[in-house]
């Protein structure tokens, strides 16, 4: 197996930070998709190896063992084991071996078992297992997209995987897909798929978990004197009542018009409303008088 270098692939230097390797996925990701680049077999060939290496790079863990172990960075601990079993079997001399190993089995035909090469002696005839890489994906969304449950295709290693998308997925949420990780070694099974929903919201509410927080402008005349107005929610217009003397910053919450709760059919957060009184300008002539007249009349 040909080694690779994940550092080359994301176009960054050994010394990256976390933020580096961050920001040279996302740009190379883009550049590469599939998507942009459609029947194009050398950018999905690119797109694959870099996903594979920010699956390595951007996870601390993984990353400390590919700098050391390179491409056997994933049994990585099972080569920390044997060393210690070398080491111990070396200070023991030929009284016992180690592992059920005898002394006639040297170091590199131990690791040759290890790493899938011929199968050890004292494993039955059996190579280890060994699970799959997991894969970690981003899908950017419009928080429109998350208000209803809906069916997406991803493409992740040049592999399409058909996706329920559940209402109320939240910004930062991290869903797990069992089994459309790597292949696993040996027989073992296949790694899993962590997809990371990265959220945009060009919408006039605020998002807080379920509910739903939005600026509405009152009418001074309609403050004063009360009325009806009609107001956005996310799924429509209602018609609001607002009472005489209505002061600015006055909250209104319209239950069940927030978001949807994640995973709970037919339940909804609420939707709260602020209202900002406008206060009219460029006032005429006659307006002013009767301001006055207003004025006049609250201090007499």
């Amino acid at each position: 197996m040909a080694f690779i270098d994940y550092y080359k692939i994301l176009e960054v230097d050994k010394k990256a930070t976390e933020a580096d390797i961050k920001k040279a996925y996302r740009k190379l990701a883009r550049k590469y998709h599939p998507d942009l680049n459609p029947n194009n077999k050398e950018a999905e060939k690119k797109f694959k190896e870099i996903n594979e290496a920010n699956e390595v790079l951007s996870h601390a863990e993984n990353r400390k063992k590919y700098d050391e172990y390179g491409e056997n960075w994933q049994h990585a601990e099972e080569f920390e084991k044997s060393k210690r079993q070398q080491q111990q079997y070396q200070s023991g001399g030929q009284q016992g071996g180690f592992g059920g190993f005898g002394g006639g089995e040297d170091y590199s035909d131990f690791f040759e078992s290890m790493f899938g090469g011929r199968a050890s002696r004292g494993g039955g005839g059996r190579s280890p297992q060994y699970k799959g890489q997991d894969f970690n994906a981003e899908l950017h969304l419009n928080l429109k997209d998350v208000y209803t449950t809906h069916k997406r295709t991803l493409t992740i290693n040049g592999k399409n995987i058909r996706l329920t998308i559940p209402a109320g997925v939240e910004n930062g949420q991290i869903i797990k897909i069992a089994g459309h990780g790597g292949e696993g070694a040996g027989g073992g099974p296949k790694g899993d798929l962590y997809i990371t929903f990265s959220i945009e919201n060009h919408t006039d509410f605020k998002r807080d978990k379920d509910n739903l927080y939005e600026n509405v402008d009152l009418d001074l005349y309609i403050a004063i004197l009360g009325g009806e107005i009609t107001v956005n929610t996310f799924d429509g217009k209602v018609k609001l009542k607002v009472a005489p003397g209505t002061q600015n910053g006055t909250k209104v919450k319209l239950k069940d018009k927030g978001f949807p709760v994640y995973k709970k059919e037919g339940q909804f957060g609420d939707l709260y409303i602020t209202y900002q009184i406008k206060i009219p300008k460029n006032l005429t002539e006659k307006e002013k008088e009767l301001f006055t007249e207003l004025s006049k009349l609250r201090t007499s």
